[in-house]
């Protein structure tokens, strides 16, 4: 027999289908790979029919299984719209807000928002995860991520929580070692660290008065952790392009200065990003609107710079 709610049966069926794997649908529903499969026999033998195509290397669609799986999508986005609207019609943010991060901005800004916004709203639970490779939101069963970027992935929801400066720095010892550029292209004859998650990390672009900027730079250091090129820039190894959420302590006590102030990187913003719905939950909405009170246009960890000139 199926299990007790047919629309069970369905949720595994679509999430098997959507993560293309018996695997990847059980990591999303935090089910076993035994009981997905099983779930999946259950509701073929119901419907006397085959829905997939099993292979050991490749999951496909029967015909009768591409035309339940349009159905089953409608059905599963009716059922959470309607979950959604009753969860709507409650004032009080409540349950589970699964939410991905990246690593530093979660450690430095992140944390003590997520206390501050459980602490007003006492019914949330928060499971954070922390992680600086770009996840997929729906297959990974995260209701929102924030992504630092420029361009946010279309196939989400976007929504600017605050622009996010990147300064070229390097501790005073290494300017007065190898002197400071005047111009982007200066860069060529310095040591110049390099963030590994950057879609182009040999290339920095700048913006300046005659135009768009493309550098190529090189260095001995390249690391997918901003605290590790951080630490090095501070010891006097090398120039980094570091964001001011990140390295704004260290220009307010003195270990980093700023070269080439006049000239812009290509802005990127922080994002709250999540899958497209007709209706948010409570809990995302009540989170994204704190969050973007408290970042903001102006953001706090930019102080220094106003106070500066």
């Amino acid at each position: 027999m199926l299990a007790t709610d047919p629309l069970d049966g369905i949720a595994v069926f679509a999430a098997v289908v959507e993560a293309e794997s018996f695997s990847g649908a059980a990591r999303r529903l935090k089910y076993s790979k035994g009981a997905v499969s099983t779930q999946i026999q259950r509701l073929e033998d119901r419907l006397g029919v085959r829905l997939l195509n099993r292979t050991t290397r490749k999951l496909s669609l029967t015909d009768e299984g591409r035309a339940f799986y349009a159905h089953s999508r409608r059905i599963l986005d009716e059922a959470r719209e309607a979950m959604d609207a009753l969860d709507a019609l409650d004032a009080e943010p409540r349950g589970v807000l699964r939410v991905n991060a990246p690593m530093s901005f979660g450690v430095l800004h992140l944390g003590a928002a997520i206390a501050e916004f459980m602490q007003a709203h006492p019914a949330i639970e928060v499971e954070l995860d922390l992680n600086d490779r770009r996840v997929d939101l729906i297959e990974d069963g995260y209701d929102m991520a924030i992504r630092i970027a420029r361009l946010p992935d279309s196939s989400l929801i976007a929504r600017r929580l605050a622009p996010c400066r990147r300064v070229v720095v390097a501790s005073p010892n290494y300017w007065d070692r190898h002197g400071r550029p005047q111009h982007p292209n200066d860069l060529k004859d310095h040591d110049v660290m390099t963030y590994a998650y950057l879609d182009d990390p040999g290339t920095w672009t700048f913006k300046g008065p005659d135009g768009r900027i493309s550098v190529p730079v090189k260095g001995r250091l390249r690391a997918n952790n901003g605290e590790v090129l951080l630490d090095a820039a501070k010891r006097g190894i090398g120039v980094d392009m570091a964001p001011t959420f990140f390295c704004c302590d260290a220009l307010i006590n003195g270990e980093l200065e700023i070269a080439l102030a006049d000239f812009e990187d290509d802005p990127i913003s922080v994002y709250a990003v999540y899958p497209h719905r007709r209706h948010l939950t409570t809990r995302v909405r009540a989170f994204v609107d704190f969050l973007a009170a408290r970042f903001g246009e102006d953001p706090y960890w930019d102080a220094w710079a106003g106070s500066s000139n």
